[in-house]
């Protein structure tokens, strides 16, 4: 159960890149892959950033740190590849006195990097490519400075208190909810801020900010604890479901008039703090839970307000889960103890779990299946790395020592990582959440101590949807 960030400070205005890959500072070695918790930097060295192994890479900051953050859906294409990017967001700071807190929505423009092509779904697999010249072709196509800093455009909107978590509904993006540590939980709109975002092309001083009052449609004060669990359901527009410390959870529906009617009565099945929710992405009255007790349940709004199933999914807090959209079947969880297990829910009753990681050895602080691939997911954790796993990889022990081969004068990497890592992403403090982009395969953006990074890994190739 990690949550704040440690003494939050307010960051002033600068776009500087994070330190990330790892590689001591002597030329005459080769680079070494660096381990939090595992390695020490000698004197003489330090970390540095291999950029080479992103296909953008940005920094930026709101001014306040951001325990919770969402993507805004918005209407500039379904699938977009083409460089530069723009991405809408809405954040929720964590302020040092809560007063000074706010919701963010902002909108990132000129978010440069190397042009990769999707790989559509009939490519020829057995066709080698040749790594020089699609390297060139990036650069040719690309088209701007991977370096250049995007440009950040930012509204706030006064919030009493620290902002748990934040969500934006996915039919209705101007839509959005609010946990607050003070126990209330609020449903926004914010029509008019991103409308102004759209239009304007101008950076936005962070000191320099109005920070703009506003009611919100609906406040709820029913919960007995403040609490960080809620989620806007895929299925049923409007539909909202928040859990709290004290291990009750309430489900909004939407009426007619425009505002929401919360239950008074609450679902009640965990013996402990309710950390995160997730709704079925296919049905529309189902809804998963996990909880410090240490077990996921799943709920069916029709049958009562006890789940219908309940396991033991970690031996430590459960923090966060994840309903694969692609995939529905499938469940991803991470544990305080560093752990993240795979689960069909097909088999739940029989086998545990379909996969089980051990790599991160801190508390796991977000995880999201990718929108865009339904075996690959993110996740983050409080030893300060962001990692991309795909779970349809297995080990190739043949290509493996042909590729260390190739590579042993180059780069010292571990022997031990496991074959599904894809990608570790490193330099940013206090990692919270993380998020894939539904707009933009292969991007993340993720939110710490330090500010925001929006990255997209060069080895990740995502595939067109088969047309029928």
């Amino acid at each position: 159960m990690v949550r704040s960030l440690k003494n939050p400070k307010k960051l002033k205005k600068k776009n500087k890149g994070p330190k990330k890959e790892e590689g001591p500072s002597m030329p005459s070695n080769p680079a070494k892959v660096w381990q939090p918790g595992v390695d020490k930097l000698d004197e003489g060295e330090e970390l540095q950033c291999d950029p080479s192994v992103y296909n953008s890479l940005h920094a930026f900051h709101i001014g306040w740190p951001c325990l919770s953050f969402d993507t805004v859906r918005d209407s500039l294409g379904l699938v977009r590849t083409e460089f530069p990017h723009t991405v809408y967001c809405v954040a929720g700071t964590q302020a040092e006195k809560a007063s000074w807190n706010s919701i963010a929505i902002f909108k990132l423009s000129k978010i440069s990097g190397k042009r990769r092509d999707l790989v559509p779904p009939s490519a020829d697999n057995g066709t080698d490519m040749d790594s020089d010249s699609s390297s060139d072709e990036d650069e040719e196509d690309g088209g701007t400075d991977v370096s250049e800093p995007p440009i950040l455009q930012l509204r706030k909107v006064a919030h009493e208190g620290c902002v748990n978590r934040i969500r934006s509904m996915t039919q209705m993006p101007h839509i959005c909810a609010t946990w607050a540590d003070t126990g209330v939980v609020q449903v926004w709109d914010f029509t008019s801020h991103l409308n102004v975002l759209a239009e304007s092309e101008t950076e936005v001083s962070i000191g320099a900010t109005t920070v703009f009052s506003q009611d919100p449609l609906v406040k709820f004060n029913g919960h007995k604890d403040e609490g960080y669990a809620i989620d806007w359901n895929p299925v049923a527009t409007g539909r909202l479901v928040s859990g709290d410390c004290k291990n009750c959870i309430h489900v909004w529906e939407p009426s007619s008039a425009g505002t929401w009617n919360v239950d008074s009565k609450p679902f009640v099945g965990h013996s402990a703090s309710v950390e995160d929710l997730q709704w079925s992405p296919t049905e529309a009255d189902v809804f998963a839970s996990c909880s410090v007790d240490g077990k996921i349940a799943i709920w069916d709004t029709r049958m009562g307000k006890s789940p219908v199933l309940s396991v033991k999914a970690h031996n430590a807090d459960v923090n966060v889960i994840s309903w694969n959209r692609l995939a529905s079947c499938m469940i991803a969880s991470g544990s305080d103890d560093g752990t993240f297990s795979i689960r069909d829910l097909r088999l739940i009753k029989e086998e545990p779990r379909v996969a089980h990681f051990e790599y991160h050895k801190h508390p796991i602080t977000s995880i999201e299946w990718s929108p865009h691939e339904p075996s690959t997911l993110a996740v983050s954790s409080s030893d300060n790395q962001l990692t991309v796993w795909d779970l349809s990889l297995e080990r190739d022990e043949e290509e493996e020592a042909e590729f260390k081969a190739k590579m042993k004068e180059h780069v010292n990497a571990p022997e031990d990582l496991p074959p599904q890592l894809l990608f570790v992403h490193q330099g940013q403090k206090d990692l919270k959440e993380l998020h894939w982009h539904a707009q933009i395969p292969g991007m993340l953006i993720s939110t710490a101590a330090d500010g925001f990074n929006v990255l997209m890994p060069s080895n990740l190739e995502t595939t067109l949807p088969s047309t029928v």
